[in-house]
């Protein structure tokens, strides 16, 4: 992709904005950096840069912005209905994600994780798994730092572990994970998305570019994921908790068993995984498959889901006092999340709850 001399529209200044400018600005492009934050407090963030090719517009998102840039780049929080990208799409501009900027930078392959809930968890698993192997990986995307922030770093034969939001993926459109998963889908964001229906579209633009020699792995035991495969282009496996398959990831004699043609291993007990939970089980089944469609070998998948912790915030151990556990779950920020750390615990529950109502039952 022709970065330099482009002039390039980036919208929010947070977690993926900012690291955008400053590739972009790296690779000579000339950015307009906008977001509704103030010029000084923008001007903050960016107090480390050389910003002889970046202009700063805030305090609002002016719609006239659209006509002087050859493409944009969107933030994942910013609405794809505001006036400005509207405008930019009438005028033939592309309206791209950080992630889509940076899969076309790079020559590295990605491995792309999204569902509603467990994409944190099973990306830090999978990537776990991936540096266990000896590969050098890059675990970005929804977790950690952006996907861009890596790309200079990134060799074609290292690879991305990506966790990919829905906000992300609907502004994608060359991105080809060379193995996607689904873990889930249950209604969400649909303050933003509107309907259900569109939430499904965006989840399932993960695996929209994948081609023959690529892997989409689906979640057997969830009907909307289930229901995507007829969407599916690539080599389809599906993992499942709860049935013994022809082919995929399974639970079989609580035993998670990987069986690609006439190929079946046995990978570990289920009593040795040290996570707790149904959906932790789940978490473990898309991720030992992933990496398994990555040549991993079975051992070292085996070692880390003995010793993998778990990730801040999601059923996370903090303390036992005069006989009561303390988990912290604050990652739980839908009701389905919730249901699911609640199911985990075998003890009786005291729940403390709290939350921002984003249009779901």
């Amino acid at each position: 992709m022709q970065i330099r001399g482009k002039k390039v529209l980036v919208i929010g200044a947070a977690v993926t904005g900012i690291p955008a400018v400053m590739q972009l600005s790296r690779l000579g492009a000339h950015v307009t950096l906008n977001d509704k934050k103030t010029k000084e407090e923008i001007m903050e963030m960016l107090e480390d840069m050389n910003l002889s090719n970046i202009r700063i517009v805030g305090g609002e998102h002016p719609e006239v912005l659209a006509e002087d840039c050859d493409f944009v780049v969107v933030s994942p929080g910013v609405p794809l209905d505001i006036p400005v990208v509207k405008r930019a799409r009438e005028l033939g501009k592309e309206v791209i994600s950080e992630i889509e900027l940076a899969y076309r930078l790079t020559k590295t392959p990605v491995a792309a994780i999204t569902g509603t809930n467990g994409k944190t968890t099973t990306t830090a698993l999978l990537g776990d798994i991936m540096k266990e192997s000896g590969r050098s990986t890059f675990v970005t995307g929804n977790i950690g730092r952006a996907m861009i922030s890596e790309i200079e770093f990134a060799k074609p034969e290292d690879i991305f572990v990506l966790e990919t939001s829905s906000f992300q993926l609907e502004s994608t459109i060359d991105f080809r994970p060379h193995v996607s998963a689904i873990l889930n889908i249950t209604p969400d964001h649909l303050d933003r998305h509107k309907t259900f229906s569109n939430y499904i579209d965006a989840k399932c633009m993960v695996f929209r570019n994948q081609k023959p020699g690529d892997f989409a792995i689906l979640n057997k035991d969830d009907e909307e994921t289930r229901k995507t495969a007829d969407r599916v282009l690539c080599k389809q496996l599906f993992f499942s908790r709860k049935e013994v398959l022809e082919e995929g990831a399974y639970v079989e004699n609580d035993c998670i068993v990987v069986k690609l043609g006439d190929q079946k291993e046995r990978i570990i007990e289920v009593d040795e995984i040290f996570i707790p939970g149904p959906h932790n089980i789940e978490n473990a089944l898309a991720a030992t498959l992933m990496a398994y469609c990555l040549g991993v070998k079975a051992e070292v998948i085996r070692r880390v889901l003995r010793e993998f912790k778990g990730v801040e915030h999601r059923i996370e151990f903090v303390d036992e006092i005069k006989g009561v556990t303390y988990y912290n779950d604050s990652k739980g920020t839908n009701t389905d999340a919730s249901k699911v750390a609640v199911l985990a615990m075998s003890r009786p529950i005291v729940l403390i709850a709290g939350g921002y109502d984003k249009g779901s039952e």
